[in-house]
Formats: C-alpha cells, sequence, structure tokens
C-alpha cells in the first residue's frame, strides 16, 4: 500500500513541476544562470547581460523559440536542470566528464579555462608559488575540486559569489583567486593592483547544459551554432565582448 508521505512527495513534485512551465508556452525555453560573472553573465542597470546572455538570446530567436530566463547561484544550475525546474543551464559552465554523466551538453561554443588573479606585488609569481597560499574559489565550481587534487597544500577560501571572490584578493584576505580566464582578465583590468598571471591552470571549453531528456534541444542548439557562425553573427557577439576574441 502506498504510504502517505510517498503520495505527498509526489504530488510535490508535480506541483513543482507544474509551478516552473505554468504560463509558458510550448516554444519557449526555460534557462537558468548565475549572473555575477562578468564579462559572460551579470547584471547591469538591473538588466541580464554579458557574452553568455546575448549569445543564447541569439540561438533562441534564430531557433524561432522564446526565452524565459531565471537567475539562481551557480551550485544549484545543474540541480535545476536535473528536477526539469529548467530545460537548460548557461553560465559560462564547463564541459566535463563528470558534468556529462548527468546533463547533455552542446557543442563548445567558447573555450576558456582557468587562471591565477592575484596581487601585482604579492607573492604569487607562477603556479608553483600557490602551495600553502590561500586561494578563493567560488562554491561549485570547476576550481575547488581541481585545486583538491592537483594544489592540495593550497588553503582553500570557498565563497558564494564570484565577486566576494575577487573581493578578498583585493583585501589582502586571499593570495589569489582561482576562476575562469574571461572573468579574471575583465576584473583585472579595471584593478591595475591585480594581475592575471600569464600560465593558465587548464584550458576548457564551455557548453551548454540541456536535460538529458530533451535532446532535440541540443540538436536544435548546435544547428543555431552553426547558422549563426556562417552569418558572422556569432564572431560578432565574440568580438564585441572579448575584443577580437583575445
Amino acid at each position: 500500500m502506498t504510504s502517505r508521505k510517498t503520495i505527498l512527495a509526489a504530488l510535490f513534485a508535480v506541483s513543482m513541476s507544474g509551478f516552473a512551465s505554468a504560463g509558458l508556452a510550448a516554444d519557449t525555453v526555460r534557462i537558468v544562470t548565475d549572473p555575477t560573472f562578468p564579462p559572460m553573465e551579470f547584471s547591469k542597470d538591473g538588466k541580464r547581460t554579458g557574452f553568455d546572455i546575448e549569445l543564447t538570446e541569439a540561438l533562441i530567436k534564430e531557433m524561432g523559440k522564446e526565452a524565459s530566463w531565471t537567475d539562481i547561484d551557480f551550485k544549484g544550475l545543474i540541480p535545476a536542470v536535473l528536477s526539469g525546474r529548467a530545460d537548460m543551464a548557461v553560465s559560462a559552465i564547463y564541459i566535463t566528464d563528470a558534468r556529462k554523466q548527468v546533463v547533455d551538453f552542446t557543442d563548445s561554443y567558447y573555450a576558456g579555462g582557468l587562471v591565477v588573479l592575484t596581487r601585482r606585488d604579492g607573492p604569487i609569481k607562477s603556479l608553483k608559488d600557490l602551495d600553502g597560499k590561500r586561494v578563493s574559489v567560488q562554491v561549485g565550481t570547476k576550481s575547488v575540486g581541481y585545486l583538491q587534487e592537483h594544489y592540495p597544500k593550497v588553503q582553500r577560501v570557498e565563497v558564494e559569489k564570484n565577486e566576494e571572490m575577487f573581493n578578498l584578493v583585493g583585501v589582502g584576505r586571499a593570495d589569489a583567486a582561482v576562476t575562469g580566464k574571461p572573468a579574471a582578465k575583465l576584473y583585472a583590468q579595471s584593478h591595475p593592483d591585480l594581475v592575471v598571471l600569464d600560465a593558465q591552470i587548464t584550458t576548457e571549453e564551455y557548453g551548454i547544459a540541456v536535460d538529458k531528456r530533451q535532446p532535440e534541444l541540443v540538436t536544435d542548439l548546435n544547428d543555431a551554432l552553426k547558422r549563426l557562425k556562417e552569418k558572422g553573427t556569432y564572431q560578432q557577439i565574440v568580438d564585441k565582448w572579448f575584443e577580437g576574441g583575445k
């Protein structure tokens, strides 16, 4: 006999599913992002913007659909897709073997990688100088696991928000931050006392994470990306946000 707890759990799941899709047309794609990672995604004047946002809007338009965005913390992006509360997640997400076990990914839409942001006059001049130092990282990102495995002597300072991670370096509470190259480069441009080391820790590919139950969405996104590249739209967006991709 089905227990009352089981029935309530099932009803809760159905209600959550209904809440996520209520009022949305069939041609609407539900997207989650963490808009705290400029220039990839961030908020400006109360509006969501950035490379990922503009490219995704172009992809969805190319597909003849509408985008419905929801902002959540980075660590909740994949769970939102897994639970069916979102169709896809776009937020400078690296394509990794671990993530591919639970979600599907589109073709890579941009190459990035983990880098070190540190004080220009600080003690860290190369990657080997990270050992024993305080390094800030954002919870839920690849930086955490990578440092655990490859730099076990690092004193990790784990924070929820990207901005907090950078601020700790600026005020001296962390010796460095390990994060994605685009955001680190942009932050260093407006903070001349900080610098990004030339040597990258990793080279990674960014992809859009999609619900495994929607393989057709992956196909449609990949086809749309190809068409945007053929039209020159993709390169225009890259040039706008990365100065020619450099």
